[in-house]
């Protein structure tokens, strides 16, 4: 083996990085998307909420939208979101005009075990700490809206003068905090007598996991947003009758409180070029994508438009493509696979203790995994950019290799460096997708009529995309079709939640499983997004914290000096 590559990363941490930034403005960033100050309603100096009314839907798809995912996640992480952001300063830095649009972090994981999603190193989203605490407020007002309709929901149960005779035992709605903590996944309310209520059991999910959160990113306008906030479906009556939440008139006070979260967010990368961060639901167990709105903003005001979906291709860009895409009538020209040498050796049989060990052999296996994600790009019409995260653990030989087996695939495999460089370390990756965008060759595509059954679309991706030979369908999940057909809600399209470590609901099937079913064990019913969610396996809606959380690490000083943030 030869020397592994030299990345000259310099020893800071991110949050140190980004504290060191000289930021511009938020008027001179909009500037660069001209945009008058005027328009902006300003957050302090660095932050700025987006009117919906720039929003040109002419050139929404005249300009170009590059999705950007990964392979199969690893628990180390591939780098999307440093990946997405080295690409828009690439694609500025060999002069294209680029804006990258993505999610909000979720404070959960920023406290927990993942951190924060501003990216990483020398491509980064500032400023870093407020966007990875609180930021303008867009997941408290969608935990406030949520957990409105929580209350309406109980205090009709309650109500004899108004009551919409909703059994408390059909009630699905959960409410929400954006924190990790067991604890409040299963609960019981309206303890302490009849002035306090029907004693029922509840549980809280975390924000990002709430229904509201997953409308609020499918919404095209206020309007909208209305119409699927009251289509929220809450539970049955005694009579078995459906109850939505626009018979408790509920739509209009949630999509009050919802007035300004609806408007994207304009920050800055390091760089000083624009980012448009807004909405943030995980992928695993809704869409994993930022709003439809905040993608059009981008595509109305720039010539590029790099966005990411959570998780692997399997689940973040599927939900992109098959859900997102067509409610918006979005066509993207371009899609970036995101893989790591590292992450190629856990997928061919590599333990935890010999990830950063170089070995040909084991990138080989492992790159059936990123096959399957490359063969998947292009059952969408699209022809994938793969690039290679790179560390300082890769060698010459690995990257080559990893190369060659793209190519034989007929994909460009680039190096990028974008943690270590910023968008001097992602030309390549730049002129690499500029040149897919020019060459005409990409021609999105959804995978499955959404008008197909239930069971048709879920057997459609978990065969085409998971590379399974089937699917089981529980008692339960049998009888929950009934219901969604019994609801005319059969036409929707399919989030799959499973899994994010495995093509299969198996975890432990890493690298490309082969000769496996699935099983849809239940489904919930999400009328309000738009889309009903099969889900394989235990499917986690609130984490909890670990043994060693990282808030134990942060702190603020005097000078109001964050560490520990990540």
């Amino acid at each position: 083996m030869s020397n592994p590559i030299n990345n000259t990363r310099e020893v800071k941490s991110d949050l140190e990085i980004a504290q060191a930034a000289q930021m511009q403005h938020i008027s001179k960033i909009a500037a660069k998307l001209n945009i008058s100050e005027d328009e902006l309603e300003l957050y302090g100096k660095y932050k700025a909420k987006l009117p919906l009314h720039l929003i040109d839907d002419s050139k929404v798809n005249a300009n170009n939208l590059v999705l950007v995912t990964a392979l199969t996640p690893t628990p180390a992480g591939e780098g999307k979101t440093t990946i997405s952001i080295g690409l828009t300063e690439g694609l500025n830095k060999i002069g294209k005009q680029a804006t990258a649009v993505l999610r909000e972090p979720s404070l959960g994981p920023v406290f927990g075990i993942k951190g924060g999603a501003a990216g990483g190193g020398h491509a980064q989203v500032v400023p870093m700490e407020d966007i990875n605490l609180h930021f303008t407020g867009d997941f408290s007002a969608i935990e406030k809206a949520n957990n409105l309709l929580a209350a309406l929901i109980d205090n009709n149960i309650q109500s004899k003068a108004r009551s919409l005779n909703i059994d408390p035992r059909t009630v699905i709605w959960k409410r929400v905090i954006d924190m990790n903590d067991r604890t409040l996944r299963d609960i019981v309310i309206g303890l302490g007598g009849t002035p306090n209520g029907i004693p029922r059991q509840d549980g809280f999910n975390i924000t990002a996991a709430s229904e509201i959160m997953a409308i609020l990113c499918m919404s095209t306008d206020i309007a909208d947003l209305k119409r699927r906030l009251g289509n929220i479906f809450i539970g049955f009556t005694f009579d078995k009758k459906p109850v939505y939440a626009r018979e408790l008139n509920a739509e209009g006070a949630m999509a009050l409180l919802l007035k300004d979260a609806i408007k994207p967010n304009l920050v800055q990368t390091l760089e000083g070029n624009p980012a448009i961060i807004h909405g943030g639901p995980f992928a695993n167990i809704a869409q994993g994508t930022n709003t439809i709105i905040a993608t059009k903003m981008g595509l109305s005001l720039s010539d590029y438009v790099v966005t990411e979906a959570g998780f692997g291709a399997d689940l973040g860009a599927e939900k992109f493509l098959n859900i997102k895409c067509v409610a918006g009538g979005l066509k993207p020209k371009a899609m970036v696979i995101v893989a790591t040498i590292r992450a190629l050796r856990h997928h061919g049989g590599a333990p935890a203790n010999e990830l950063n060990t170089p070995s040909c052999d084991r990138v080989r296996k492992g790159f059936e995994n990123l096959a399957k994600h490359i063969e998947n790009a292009q059952k969408f019409g699209l022809n994938p950019v793969v690039s290679i995260n790179n560390f300082i653990s890769d060698t010459e030989e690995e990257v080559v290799l990893l190369q060659s087996l793209c190519a034989e695939l007929g994909v460009k495999a680039v190096p990028t460096k974008a943690w270590a460089m910023g968008g001097d370390g992602a030309m390549s990756l730049a002129q690499a997708v500029v040149e897919e965008v020019e060459s005409n060759n990409n021609n999105f595509k959804q995978l499955y009529d959404h008008n197909l059954g239930v069971k048709e679309k879920i057997e459609t991706i978990a065969r085409e995309i998971y590379g399974a030979d089937g699917v089981d369908f529980s008692k339960q999940a049998l009888a929950d079709i009934k219901k969604i057909e019994s609801l005319e809600l059969d036409k929707l399209p399919i989030c799959m939640a499973k899994t994010q470590k495995s093509f299969s609901d198996n975890e432990k099937l890493i690298g490309r499983p082969k000769g496996f079913t699935v099983t849809v064990r239940e489904f919930e019913i999400a009328a309000g997004a738009g889309f009903i969610i099969p889900i394989l396996g235990k499917m986690m809606r609130m984490p909890g914290l670990p043994a060693v959380p990282a808030s134990e690490g942060m702190d603020i000083d005097e000078n109001g000096v964050i560490t520990g943030l990540s």
